[in-house]
Parts: structure tokens; C-alpha cells; sequence
């Protein structure tokens, strides 16, 4: 681990501020070194990687005695010390001949590994075809066929296409020109002859085909061009070797995403044709028994008049006073029936 230095200077502390954690990440750098033992047809597989990379790559020619699954914190140093995160280590022994581990780190700790073993027959450089280069930073297209990338259960496979998707991400971009689509990268994998595989052999996984394409386009004598691919290089066959998880509170760690200043959308709130702010909100069920209603004095009952259905001839004279009191109610006395003596 290296030391935290505080900054003394505005030039230092621009650099520390560039390797600071931010919301958009700086594209990811490649670091490519060899160990103690490297086959030269490893080496070329490297150097042609490195080109497709260049702007976002850094190179170590003297020989590293490495063992990257033994012990990775040679690794973890070197990616702390040149802001690398994503490490390329060529070597080749008598067990695992023409092997290239890709690495990924995380706060400058090691997330995972993957092995991928070359196949020496069928590899081809970019400098075997004799075709128009493509010009240093572009970025490609990526195409992978075959099952063994759809699988939902993490595996060597799925773990290979995140790899070579951030290796060949280059810097994020809203937009696309047209004219800088020149080439892409194929990733084909072959279909599993049989289900009885053994997972730690790697000659009975699926071989891994890398081929790169230039896009050309040419008239059609219609409003879309033709479109014709060529063979680029570099061409390469692997099979995938000794796979190192991610552990899974790192990984968590890495996926996480910061929480950021914009304005979050609110529920139930939307805006009409006009631009008028609607909102709907959610009540319970009312009780319109307690409702408090308005009293209007055209409601009320006149004190003059009496039931309609009420028959005063079946009741004696002397009752009558009593029942249109009680129906009517009792005369108020006003001021002018009191007579003062």
C-alpha cells in the first residue's frame, strides 16, 4: 500500500483529484506485462492487443516473477502505482502454455481473474493481413454469439464477455458518428458437445473465436449503403483456464452507485397537454353520516301551518290547543301583546 502524501502543490493536487472516486469514471487504463517465462507467440498476441488499446494502455518489457493465483499483490501494486485497472499478464509453462490472465481491480484490490490459453496454430497478428489499418483510439463494436454467454448463472463464460467489454469500452459517449464505426469485434464461442464436461479441463470447454473486421461501405445505387466486412486481425482461439470470483461484498461495493443531485421523480405527480401540474393522492373511505352540511331556512317548517294529515274533528275542542302546540310549537310573546299597567 502506498503512502497518503498531502499535496503541496496545485499540480499535485489536480493529479490526486483525477485518481479521486467520481460519479463518471475516467475510461478504464490496461496494464500489460510478462512474467519469467513467456513464449514469443504470447508476446505477439500482446503487442497486437496493446495497438487496439494504445491511448489507454501502458507496457512493461522487463520479466516479473509472478504467480498471479499464488499471490496477486504484485499486482495490486503495480495497478495502484501506474492507476491501472485492468491488468493483461503473459506466460506460458509447461502446464499452461501461451496463457494471458486478464485481471480487474477494485479500489486497487484485486475483484477477479480469468485465464484464457491461446491457441498457437491458429493465431494470426494484424500485421499477416494485409489490409488498411484503423486508426489509433477508435472505438469498435462488440459482437457476442453463442449460448454460453446467455447463461444466468455466473460463469467463466459470462465473466470473459464483462472482461473484454471493459477492455475494448474506450471513453463513454452520447453520440455516435457514423464515419467512426470502422470495425468491430466478433466473440463467438462453440456450442458444448456434451453435457457430461469436466469444469476443471479446459480442452473440454467451448473454444473462444476473437476476430476483428473492418466496416467498409460502398454505393448501393439505394439511400443505404452496402456494407462489407474484411478480416483485420488479430485472430485468436482460446479456451478459458483458472476462473477467480469476485467477492461478492467487493463486487457489491463496485456496483454501487452514487447518490447524485438530481431531482428524484415524485409518484402520482404528472403534467397535462397545458403544462398544469397534476397530482393524485389516495384517501381512505369516508363517513358521510358525521358530513356537516349547510342549514338553509327554505328547509324549515312554517310556524302557521299544520300537518295535512292531521284530522281535528275525531278530538274534543279542549285537545286541539294542546296537539297544534306541540306541532306548530308555542306562540312567542312579542313585545306589543304585553300591556303594562
Amino acid at each position: 500500500m502506498l503512502r497518503q502524501v498531502k499535496p503541496r502543490t496545485a499540480r499535485s493536487k489536480r493529479a490526486l483529484e483525477k485518481r479521486a472516486p467520481k460519479l463518471n469514471e475516467n475510461p478504464k487504463t490496461a496494464l500489460f506485462l510478462r512474467g519469467t517465462t513467456c513464449s514469443q507467440v504470447t508476446q505477439d498476441a500482446m503487442q497486437d492487443l496493446y495497438s487496439l488499446r494504445q491511448t489507454h494502455a501502458k507496457r512493461f518489457h522487463k520479466k516479473n516473477p509472478v504467480h498471479p493465483f499464488e499471490d496477486a499483490s504484485s499486482l495490486t501494486f503495480f495497478s495502484e502505482k501506474n492507476d491501472t485497472s485492468l491488468i493483461l499478464f503473459g506466460s506460458s509453462s509447461k502446464k499452461r502454455p501461451h496463457t494471458i490472465t486478464f485481471c480487474r481491480t477494485f479500489d486497487y484490490k484485486m475483484l477477479d481473474m480469468l485465464e484464457f490459453y491461446l491457441d498457437p496454430e491458429t493465431f494470426r497478428s494484424i500485421a499477416q493481413f494485409k489490409t488498411k489499418k484503423v486508426p489509433v483510439g477508435t472505438k469498435p463494436l462488440m459482437v457476442f454469439a453463442g449460448t454460453a454467454f446467455e447463461s444466468p448463472v455466473p460463469n467463466a463464460f459470462t465473466t470473459a464477455k464483462s472482461m473484454l467489454i471493459d477492455f475494448f469500452r474506450g471513453e463513454p459517449s452520447d453520440k455516435i458518428d457514423v464515419e467512426g464505426l470502422q470495425y468491430c469485434v466478433v466473440v463467438s464461442a462453440d456450442e458444448p458437445t456434451s453435457s457430461s464436461t469436466d469444469p476443471s479441463d479446459p480442452s473440454t470447454k467451448p473454444t473462444l473465436h476473437l476476430r476483428a473486421y473492418l466496416i467498409r461501405t460502398k454505393r448501393s445505387g439505394q439511400k443505404l449503403p452496402r456494407v462489407e466486412v474484411e478480416e483485420h486481425g488479430p485472430r485468436m482461439d482460446f479456451r478459458l483456464g483458472r476462473l477467480q470470483q469476485p467477492d461478492a461484498d467487493m463486487l457489491k461495493e463496485a456496483m454501487r452507485k452514487p447518490k447524485t443531485n438530481e431531482e428524484r421523480t415524485k409518484k402520482n405527480i404528472s403534467m397535462d397537454s397545458i403544462g398544469d401540474k397534476i397530482g393524485r393522492i389516495h384517501m381512505g373511505k369516508l363517513d358521510l353520516s358525521e358530513l356537516q352540511t349547510r342549514k338553509m331556512k327554505g328547509l324549515k317548517r312554517s310556524r302557521d301551518v299544520v300537518d295535512e294529515d292531521f284530522d281535528d274533528a275525531d278530538m274534543p275542542m279542549e285537545g286541539v290547543k294542546e296537539v297544534s302546540d306541540r306541532i306548530v310549537g308555542p306562540r312567542k310573546k312579542k313585545a306589543r301583546d304585553v300591556v303594562e299597567f
